[in-house]
């Protein structure tokens, strides 16, 4: 969507944000600056996001001219005095043609404003009912009535998504350097069984293989995408894909990308991604790829059958994930608090090996935590999400900086390869989602969860 261009180009000349509660104007109203605020409890990328689409010009999605079509507004127990569930009509606003989106993050929820004496919104369909008011991120629907309303034809981040969707390559070539090249196929003798796209239907899906098992040491198949151009002004790129390995420990899937000089340069160097073959039975499966030019993450942590392993767990319990670096070096991990019904998140920083070449106590770095939406295309995804930025002056309760250097201040733990390490005290929040909440969308693909990790390597004030 505009909003990263928006709020540093023409956002920026007319608003700016302060710390008392959380709301906003909609739209353009003063033309010398106005103001935005994001106080205390309203540090939610959601709650940001909301604030700003007020911004933007965005109304709340029950305020539609249509709204009555799919929802029942209860007056009788909104709290009195308040004024902010009327329709604006649509000589004030437009919808662009958006259909009406209860998942919208400019939602109310059911019981918003209600005065006690029952919910304020019915939605007609009722499978909605317990989703309005939804604040994980902007939905899918907001981003499409966003870059309508500011004539963005494209995102400026995302670049590419291959599903394999009705057994088509998405205009990549594949090649080999053996007789065993990529195949297109909807299952593998060994697994995968189907595709990653569909799951968990049992519809069939296209993804693609290549065998490692009749393959020489040195054998090689590569598949290549179509040539693309950056397109902003800081050069990142990430390639995310799902793989499915049922080969040998030797066999490795490099992947690589090609450069050009120029638009007339015909060659450049490299190739996307390759596979290797050593002496294996098995092979590579890969589907969903998304390439885009935002940065990556520092690490993924994968928790297969998460609800059986949730349900078998004595909570309430912590788990760990594996010690992860940021791009300055800084070692941290993520822990889940397991309770019966719910969950939450921390992270905490330990002993690494760059620890003497760093700045302590650890200066306003920013730490985001991931629990993925695995829809296939990036940008259809509502992950939820999880931020923290340190503060050098937290104290301890025994008066020890908190994000100090994890030997000074940490105590002595056994990580998961069995080395002795330090660890500070756990930050984040206490509650981050329900095992309702992750049952819904694709939290829980193949029975999988993925949460991923990512920590700024310098925190940047934000002034809109």
């Amino acid at each position: 969507s505009p909003v990263p261009y928006l709020l540093n180009n023409d956002l920026g000349k007319y608003c700016s944000a302060f710390n008392f509660r959380c709301w906003s104007y909609i739209g353009r109203i003063f033309s010398n600056g106005q103001e935005l605020s994001i106080g205390i409890g309203c540090g939610y990328i959601a709650i940001v996001e909301h604030e700003f689409l007020h911004a933007l010009g965005f109304y709340h999605e029950q305020s539609r001219y249509d709204r009555d079509d799919y929802v029942t507004i209860n007056f009788e127990n909104i709290l009195e005095g308040l004024h902010n569930f009327r329709i604006v009509g649509s000589d004030e606003s437009t919808t662009h043609g958006v259909p009406y989106d209860y998942l919208s993050v400019m939602h109310y929820g059911k019981d918003d404003f209600t005065n006690g004496n029952g919910s304020t919104i019915i939605t007609k369909d009722p499978k909605f009912q317990n989703l309005i008011g939804q604040r994980v991120e902007m939905s899918a629907r907001d981003v499409q009535e966003l870059n309508l309303l500011y004539k963005c034809s494209s995102s400026i981040a995302f670049k590419m998504y291959c599903g394999f969707t009705n057994g088509t390559m998405c205009q990549m070539n594949r090649c080999s350097k053996s007789g065993n090249g990529w195949e297109m196929v909807t299952g593998v003798y060994g697994g995968p069984s189907s595709d990653h796209t569909n799951l968990p239907s049992q519809d069939a899906g296209y993804f693609m293989y290549a065998s490692t098992g009749p393959g020489q040491e040195g054998d090689s198949a590569w598949l290549e995408t179509k040539r693309m151009s950056p397109q902003r002004e800081c050069h990142v790129q990430c390639l995310q894909f799902y793989y499915y390995h049922n080969g040998s420990q030797t066999d490795k899937l490099n992947i690589w990308i090609r450069e050009f000089q120029d638009e007339w340069d015909s060659t450049g160097t490299r190739y996307l991604m390759g596979q290797i073959s050593g002496n294996s039975t098995g092979g590579f499966s890969i589907d969903d790829i998304n390439l885009s030019e935002l940065e990556c993450p520092d690490g993924t942590w994968q928790i297969n059958d998460f609800e059986r392993f949730w349900n078998s767990t004595h909570t309430p319990a912590l788990i760990y994930s594996p010690r992860q670096y940021s791009s300055e070096g800084y070692a941290y991990r993520v822990a889940l608090y397991l309770r019966q019904t719910d969950f939450g998140v921390y992270v905490h920083l330990v002993s690494g090996v760059y620890d003497d070449q760093l700045k302590w106590p650890c200066p306003q770095r920013q730490f985001t935590v991931q629990m993925v939406d695995q829809n296939p295309n990036i940008q259809l995804q509502m992950s939820r999400q999880m931020s923290l930025t340190t503060d050098p002056n937290l104290l301890t309760t025994t008066g020890v900086p908190f994000w100090g250097k994890p030997r000074d201040v940490g105590i002595q733990i056994v990580d998961e390869n069995n080395e002795l390490i330090y660890a500070n005290n756990l930050y984040g929040r206490y509650y981050f989602a329900s095992l309702e909440d992750i049952k819904s969308r694709d939290y829980l693909k193949g029975g999988s969860a993925i949460f991923i990790f990512s920590a700024q390597g310098k925190f940047k004030y934000f002034h809109c």
